[in-house]
């Protein structure tokens, strides 16, 4: 991920401020391929994060499988990724005088396979973990959209209900990471290629939604914060869509 920083201008965008003196749990959407606009962003200083959020520190969350390969491991964690576990994530929210955060590509590996550029989806409608997670540890809730993450590279088509589509959400069951087949363009030509194209990716922070803490939240609470962070995501794309080149007739596809 760290080699695609030179290949793919990127922009950090803050809307609101966020107190130091509190602790985040940032939903970071869509994830797109490779999570390009997450890793530059939040666990990089190539965009000036701290300059534009002083005071606060963010942990950006990853599958526990890659922090078994030796050397690679090393590198993420230096860059001060985490397993994504609720364990990892409480460990982070619980540090003494605020200033904290964890980000979490919310979609996950499956939101990948609907990585396609124009397109707009994200795996939110059933995801309530990370909602948890902010109530148990009174963490604010703050929603980013990245615009352009799903435009720097191609993916074969796979719509739901063809065969690609079935065996990749197989693998993706058996393997926990899901294989999208992508490709864009390479070093000295354009055609064909792993290399991203050179698009830019502009990275929303929206404003925290606040949250009481309760170790023990209901359902009907964990509903209440659920919508009012997916209205607040919706809000946040419409209101700066037409800044980076998404048709007004265009909205977000909640799955």
């Amino acid at each position: 991920m760290g080699s695609l920083r030179g290949h793919i201008r990127k922009m950090l965008v803050k809307t609101a401020d966020l107190d130091p003196r509190k602790n985040y749990v940032l939903g970071f959407h869509p994830h797109g391929i490779l999570v390009a606009g997450a890793f530059t962003n939040f666990c990089t200083e190539a965009t000036g994060f701290s300059k534009l959020f002083p005071g606060l520190k963010s942990n950006l969350l990853m599958l526990p499988l890659w922090f078994r390969a030796p050397f690679f491991r090393d590198y993420v964690m230096a860059a001060g990724l985490v397993p994504s576990s609720k364990a990892s994530a409480s460990y982070v929210l619980r540090r003494k005088g605020g200033g904290n955060a964890v980000v979490i590509a919310v979609g996950g590996a499956p939101e990948a396979l609907d990585a396609h550029p124009g397109e707009h989806i994200v795996h939110l409608a059933d995801k309530k973990g990370f909602i948890k997670l902010a109530i148990e540890h009174g963490a604010d809730l703050v929603p980013i959209y990245s615009f352009g993450e799903n435009e720097v590279f191609d993916q074969v088509p796979n719509p739901r209900g063809t065969w690609l589509r079935y065996i990749q959400e197989r693998l993706q069951c058996i393997m926990g990471i899901s294989l999208p087949l992508f490709h864009a363009r390479g070093v000295f030509q354009y055609s064909f290629g792993l290399m991203p194209y050179r698009k830019p990716i502009n990275t929303v922070v929206g404003r925290p939604i606040p949250v009481e803490k309760n170790e023990k939240p209901t359902a009907e609470e964990l509903d209440v914060f659920h919508q009012r962070y997916m209205d607040e995501l919706a809000r946040l794309f419409e209101e700066h869509k037409g800044n980076y080149g998404v048709p007004e007739d265009t909205h977000l596809e909640f799955q």
